[in-house]
């Protein structure tokens, strides 16, 4: 706010003087003050952002206002030694200072930052000043981005890296404390910082009791039972129980009336304000951008409207160009039905939210990259597979070890669920060799949703769902693309589950209505790939599983702690989106239920599979070597030879992984000379412990947990940590819209099964083919809704900070630290050109496939808004 009102203020200032003498604050003239003090002066340069940047409706009226209230005796610092004690063991103080000029000379480095000059009165026996304390006396708080001390006698330029928000002093039982951009392990603090040390992770642990307040910076654990309201069609509470989870950040909200065991929800109007510790918050350029906003008003206003507007013109699309339109014109709404749309909408999110052009469309989409160049290549074969290996959701398929595929359900209670497939079903593609002579050259793999969804296909099927567990295998064929073979469709046995699985063999076909029916087949098979991809894939494997190490990151190792250090700017935004999930998203009746097809269920499901969730497993390697997809490989790169060599998430995954390790462990070893120095660390165990049985309770006795009694212990668990957070959550995040904007590539919802012969639906079928399909898949409402919730959360903010990136150059004061940094973002920067050279080879036709689209998703960098790739350093979205 300061940027824009720097005019106003200095029309200001050439009416009333020097600002020093003119403005009075509640601790008198800031001159006078300076001068009775007397001694040597240090000069210190604040840089701050208020919290009303954004409020640009009390502008004119409150600009000079809000400006003079932080001069004077308002703000008050106060250095703490690092080097010379007071009685109580604690670093001496020294005395306050306060702010005093507006240095408008130095022009902020973002919109809304503010820099101010602070002078302290400066002892020749202070020694370094290793932190400081300071009280805001004001009625508001701001974000106070960094301090740094010039000419500091013995040390020269001391800074302090902030980046917290700072409330009236009130709000406080201690004074906020900050300490200089050193790095230190517990056991190397100076004396006099150790309790302060120690005093200020109490603080952010906070005692667990009470209902946390906007102002509270307490980082603490609870389970998944906010998900909606006790009774008839309550969601199960996730964590703790039958349901095991991990484990989501503490509101401290009211228990239900209804029932003490579920915490109340937040009404729509109120879901921004659902409380994460307010550093973790959005910050106000992500907000201005609408990521937030949009969401909000998806869930709150557009959806119910767009169910009215259904209903009022009920309507399905009868052919694929029906769904171009979308891209092409925009959807058709009634005169007055738009207007009660948009209705409250300010012009800047209209224009985001709606993009609408005129007073009879909206919802005119962005055409999606795999249609941009050809509009049926979508259909094709080979596309259907290279997107398991190059879509959003690489992940999944394997290697087929066994024929026919085999389940591991337990048959007391499934009974016979192993595949019906037989080898006479899929000789025909497999070149001329035997399904024996295929398994033993590793030429066969599969996309297998079965076992996870089984279990649950009678009660989903119970829903306006009607779909199939499935199981597709695969030929890799000689020039490096996949050929599915044989699609698998199973349902739960009609006289119960112990019957085991009805399941039927659909095969590829190029003409009449058996290509209508192999299309539908793939079709059943995306559905469980789209709903396994966004609750499991992207929700759970990234967003749920990183926000415990968040909480114990914060709780057990200080701001000064290496490891600290290295892993916040990959916490960004993450506790927040996460919160924000659970009242829109991941939420009974919430966007998530409404556009997939496991409904009711989506919660429940995804703690099923949570029951088999591996930390050590996330890691790339180790995940490509239990899918079968690579093995051991001293002379291959990485260490791995990959058995699909064109398989672009995994080739270019592992040059990212290779080399965030490797910045892990340089960094590393600047702090730990061996592994008892890892074993020694209070805050490293205690973090690490915690992270465990608390964050992960429900997995806290599994033997795969890394001991973090080495080196390599902690190498490992840190680039698990990082890799999931930027380059994981890359890969299954940002290509959403790109590949799944067009919903006949990516249904997320099928309404009915297969039809048999002699239906209706089946004469439809041979008839008019695009509308049963189109029948089959999502409908109008689920489709509208689920492309703009997937436009929006394939957005990159334009304050998003990319791998390779720090928000700050000054996050620490260690040379050797900053030089690793560098190498690795030279690293990052050739990765990336590696990358666009293996887009740009055509020998390489997983790469770009028939809809000619390079897969980038793994690029590091990006520009803000909808590009389909880019690398975030943190799950901020």
């Amino acid at each position: 706010m300061f940027g824009i009102g720097k005019n106003i203020i200095e029309g200001a200032l050439n009416t009333t003087g020097d600002l020093a003498g003119s403005v009075i604050g509640a601790g008198g003239n800031i001159a006078d003050r300076v001068t009775s003090l007397g001694g040597k002066k240090i000069k210190g340069k604040v840089i701050l952002m208020r919290s009303n940047v954004l409020d640009f409706t009390e502008f004119h009226s409150s600009v000079l206002d809000s400006f003079t209230e932080l001069l004077g005796g308002g703000v008050s610092l106060q250095l703490i030694s690092a080097t010379h004690a007071s009685n109580d063991s604690r670093g001496k103080l020294g005395s306050k200072a306060f702010l005093e000029r507006w240095i408008t000379s130095l022009p902020p480095l973002f919109a809304g930052e503010s820099v101010f000059q602070v002078n302290f009165t400066w002892e020749d026996d202070f020694g370094f000043p290793g932190a400081f304390f300071i009280k805001n006396g004001h009625t508001s708080e701001f974000l106070l981005k960094s301090l740094t001390l010039e000419d500091v006698p013995g040390f020269g330029t001391v800074h302090f890296d902030c980046n917290s928000w700072v409330y009236p002093s009130g709000r406080y039982k201690k004074d906020r404390i900050f300490f200089a951009n050193k790095t230190y392990l517990p056991s190397e603090t100076p004396n006099p910082l150790r309790k302060y040390r120690e005093e200020e992770l109490s603080t952010l642990r906070g005692d667990g009791t009470g209902e946390r307040k906007e102002w509270d910076r307490i980082y603490d654990y609870d389970i998944y039972n906010d998900l909606s309201e006790p009774g008839k069609d309550a969601r199960p509470i996730l964590g703790g129980s039958q349901y095991p989870y991990p484990r989501r950040g503490r509101t401290g909200r009211p228990r239900s009336r209804k029932d003490s065991k579920y915490e109340t929800r937040l009404s729509l109007v109120l879901g921004l304000t659902i409380y994460v510790p307010r550093d973790e918050n959005f910050g106000h350029l992500k907000l201005s951008d609408f990521l937030g906003f949009a969401l909000k008003s998806l869930a709150s206003t557009i959806q119910p409207e767009l169910v009215n507007l259904i209903n009022l013109t009920p309507g399905e699309f009868d052919k694929f160009q029906d769904v171009h339109d979308l891209y092409e014109g925009g959807f058709p709404v009634p005169v007055d039905v738009f207007r009660n749309l948009t209705k409250g909408f300010t012009p800047p999110m209209f224009q985001e939210l709606l993009r609408t052009e005129s007073d009879q469309r909206f919802l005119k989409f962005s055409r999606p990259r795999v249609v941009k160049e050809d509009k049926n290549a979508w259909q094709t074969d080979e596309e259907f597979a290279r997107e398991m290996l190059a879509g959003v959701n690489p992940v999944m398929i394997r290697r087929l070890e066994e024929f026919p595929p085999v389940s591991k359900l337990d048959p007391e209670l499934y009974g016979d669920q192993n595949s019906k497939i037989k080898e006479e079903d899929i000789k025909f593609g497999l070149e001329g060799l035997s399904v024996e002579e295929a398994l033993n050259e590793k030429r066969l793999f599969i996309l297998d949703h079965h076992d996870a969804l089984m279990p649950f296909l009678r009660k989903i099927n119970g829903t306006s769902t009607k779909t199939y567990a499935t199981r597709t295998i695969l030929l890799l064929k000689a020039d490096g693309t996949l050929k599915p073979l044989v699609i698998e469709l199973s349902l739960p046995h009609p006289q119960g589950d112990q019957f085991g699985a009805v399941s039927k063999q659909y095969f590829p076909a190029e003409e009449g209505v058996q290509k209508s029916i192999w299309q539908l087949a793939k079709a059943y098979v995306v559905v469980n790939d789209a709903g396994y991809h966004q609750l499991i894939s992207h929700w759970l494997n990234t967003h749920a599983v990183q926000e415990p190490f968040v909480i114990a990151t914060h709780r057990h190792l200080s701001v000064v702690h290496p490891i600290h250090k290295l892993l916040v700017p990959h916490y960004k935004d993450t506790m927040f989106i996460n919160a924000f999930a659970r009242q829109v998203l991941v939420n009974g009746d919430g966007l998530l239920e409404s556009t997939h097809f496991q409904a009711k269920y989506t919660m429940e499901l995804s703690s099923y599979i949570y029951k088999d969730w591996n930390f050590v497993e996330q890691a790339l390697p180790v995940d490509l070597i239990k899918r079968g997809v690579a093995v051991q490989d001293a002379s291959s790169p990485h260490g791995l030879r990959l058995l699909i060599e064109d398989y672009p998430f995994a080739v270019d995954g592992l040059e990212i992984w290779s080399i965030i390790k490797t910045w892990v462990a340089n960094y590393c070893s600047l702090y730990y000379k061996d592994d008892e120095a890892i074993r020694n660390d209070v805050e490293l165990q205690s973090w690490w412990k915690e992270a465990r049985e608390k964050g992960h309770a429900d997995k806290k006795n599994e033997a795969w947990w890394p001991k973090m009694q080495s080196i390599n212990d902690l190498v490992e668990s840190c680039t698990i940590i990082i890799w999931i957070s930027s380059a994981l959550h890359a890969a299954v995040n940002f290509g959403q819209y790109p590949y799944g904007g067009y919903v006949p590539n990516r249904p997320t919802i099928s309404r009915r099964l297969m039809p048999e012969v002699g239906s209706s639906e089946y004469k439809e079928l041979e008839s008019k083919p695009e509308k049963a399909f189109l029948r089959t898949i999502n409908s109008q409402l689920q489709t509208l809704l689920g492309v703009s919730l997937i436009e929006i959360l394939s957005r990159h903010a334009s304050d998003e900070v990319y791998l390779g990136q720090r928000a700050s150059i000054e996050w620490t004061s260690d040379k050797a630290a900053l030089d690793a940094f560098e190498n690795f973002g030279k690293q990052v920067f050739e990765v990336e050109n590696r990358i666009m050279e293996r887009n740009r080879d055509v020998s390489l036709k997983n790469r770009s496939g028939p809809v000619n689209m390079p897969y980038t998703l793994l690029l590091p960098s990006s520009t803000e808004g909808l590009t389909g790739r880019g690398i975030p350093n943190s799950i901020s979205i």
